[in-house]
This record gives structure tokens, C-alpha cells and sequence, in this order.
């Protein structure tokens, strides 16, 4: 790689100069925030974009700026997903593979954050069940579109330093529930299911990585009320103050989709594969519990990863 790019590049930046023609990738998520962006950029550069989302007559509207950018054969279609309930997941997977058409990179963007306690249709606690179960079900249902050469992308965060998965008590049944506790495990999960994919994968030239996109304001942050959002920002404050580290600022939306792309398309995949990003960078380890970047162990931990693996089966009723 020739270019560096940091904390404030954005995904054009990153594109520029990179032919995707031919490419087919598919994004989740694609209704809003950094899935719309996401599927603007890659559509800009001539893929074709299958973008998922629950709610397609929202995500028509939200994706006229994909059509409108599309160039050099770039396009999007649109399929819908309820990650939240198995049903709609397996529904989306097994039209995707009745159509056979190989995707060469996957993009697990949607999820949800620091929502009540609630559960999935399939009665999982929310966060888990949305952002790690739904996704894990949907691509091990269509890793046959997954030809060598090919990634798979899972949008993790630096939330998962809050909290590890505690695969005793996934579902919060006798653990206190907090927001941000859910969030966490459900983040860590998004790192853990790259690692063991990778690992399991990575002889078929198949690959797969963790991003955290960084702080941006969306609609992930829809159930947040104004007193967690002010939880969170003095939590980041006071831990770039210990670290001596520059006062937190948002990214906009195209910085936070930036390293999204660059290890789908950009990063080899040897860098990125079972690995962590960050800032279009691989993030390095850190233990510092007032260090608001970098990577915690147990994220990466690959009997970690295998162990949740075998929960994640268990838990959705179907070995893969």
C-alpha cells in the first residue's frame, strides 16, 4: 500500500483511483447512515450494491443518492432483512443463494445501540441478537457466494471495550441488564465471529475483519436518551484527559464509512484478516482500561472465538 490514511479520511479518499466494475458487494443496513454512504461510494466506483434492510420503502428513499452517484455500470438493489427475527435472516439468505450470484465482499453494517432491554422475535436480548446472531445465521447461510478472494466486513465499535461476551448468560437472564453492558458483548461478538471465520475460511483465500467506523452521529443512536448520550461523552472525555489523548470529535459520516472500505477493498488481506481496524489502520493491542482506542485481548482471542462460535450454533438451532 502506497497511501496512509488516518482518522479523517473519507471513503472517497480512500476509493480514489480503485475500479470496483464487476464487483458485487452486499451491505446491511443500507437504509440509513453509514450504510447508505457506504453503498454510495462503492456504487460511485462501478459496484453493483446489494444493500439489506428491514424496511425497503425507507431504504428506496434513503438509497436515491447511491443511484444518483452510481457510475461506470454501478448500481443497487435492494432486499429485505429483519435481523432480529431468523426467519426474515434464513428467508434473505436462501433467496440470495437461489439466485447464485457470488458476492466478493460482505458487509455487516446494521445494528442496533444502547437500546431498553428487550428481546428478538426468537426471544435473544436485542443488542446480541440483532448485531451478532442475526448476522452470524446470514452469512454462514451464503458463504457459498463467497469465492476465493473474497471479505467479509463486520462494523464492530470501540464499545466492545465495555463489556466481553459472557456466553453463561447471553440473554441477560440473571446478569443486571445496562445498555452500554449489552452494547459492549454484542461489539465483542462482531470481532470474535471475524476471528474464527478467518480462521475457519482463510485456506479457501476467504478472509474477514472487524472495524470500529469511530464516534458519528446516526440513527444507531435513536434509543439513547440525552442523559446516556452525556454518560458516553463524559466517559470519552475523561478517558482522553488520562491518556493525554486531543478532546473527542464526531466523524462525519463519510470519515466513519472510510475504514469500512479500506479493508474491504483497499487493505491486503493478510493485514486485516482475523485482525481489528481502526482510523484505516490495524488496531493495536491495548489493556489500558482509560484508553479509548485500540483492541482488547479477549476480542481477538481465538478460543474465545471458537467458544462463541459453538454458543452462536447452539443459540440459533443450526451447525455451520
Amino acid at each position: 500500500m502506497t497511501k496512509r490514511f488516518g482518522d479523517e479520511s473519507t471513503t472517497d479518499q480512500v476509493l480514489e483511483g480503485v475500479n470496483l466494475s464487476g464487483k458485487r458487494i452486499l451491505v446491511t443496513g443500507a437504509s440509513a447512515g453509514l450504510g447508505v454512504e457506504t453503498a454510495r461510494t462503492l456504487a460511485a466506483h462501478g459496484a453493483t450494491v446489494v444493500g439489506a434492510a428491514r424496511d425497503l420503502d425507507k431504504a428506496k428513499q434513503a438509497t436515491e443518492i447511491v443511484r444518483k452517484d452510481a457510475k461506470n455500470g454501478g448500481s443497487i438493489e435492494l432486499v429485505a432483512l429483519d435481523l432480529a427475527s431468523l426467519k426474515s435472516v434464513r428467508a434473505c439468505a436462501d433467496a440470495l443463494v437461489k439466485a447464485g450470484k457470488p458476492f466478493d465482499v460482505v458487509i455487516c453494517n446494521a445494528g442496533v445501540m444502547a437500546c431498553p432491554k428487550g428481546k428478538t422475535s426468537d426471544g435473544f436480548e436485542t443488542q446480541f441478537g440483532t448485531n451478532h446472531l442475526g448476522h452470524f445465521v446470514l452469512v454462514n447461510r451464503i458463504v457459498s457466494l463467497m469465492k476465493k478472494g473474497s471479505r467479509l466486513v463486520n462494523l464492530s465499535s470501540a464499545g466492545h471495550r465495555f463489556s466481553d461476551v459472557d456466553l453463561n448468560d447471553p440473554n441477560f437472564e440473571h446478569t443486571p441488564y445496562t445498555e452500554f453492558g449489552a452494547y459492549g458483548r454484542s461489539k465483542t461478538a462482531n470481532i470474535l465471529f471475524a476471528v474464527e471465520f478467518d480462521r475457519r475460511h482463510k485456506n479457501e483465500g476467504v478472509r474477514a475483519t472487524a472495524v470500529h467506523p469511530g464516534g458519528i452521529q446516526t440513527e444507531l443512536g435513536r434509543h439513547m436518551t440525552p442523559e446516556l448520550i452525556e454518560q458516553m461523552m463524559k466517559s470519552i472525555s475523561e478517558a482522553n484527559q488520562a491518556a493525554g489523548l486531543p478532546a473527542f470529535k464526531w466523524k462525519t459520516i463519510p470519515q466513519g464509512a472510510a475504514t469500512t472500505v479500506w479493508s474491504g477493498f483497499v487493505a491486503s488481506a493478510d493485514d486485516v484478516g482475523g485482525k481489528y481496524c481502526e482510523d484505516c489502520h490495524v488496531a493495536q493491542l491495548v489493556e489500558n482500561p482509560a484508553a479509548r482506542g485500540g483492541v482488547r485481548a479477549y476480542a481477538l482471542d481465538p478460543e474465545h472465538a471458537k467458544a462463541l462460535w459453538t454458543k452462536s450454533e447452539e443459540m440459533a438451532g443450526e451447525r455451520f
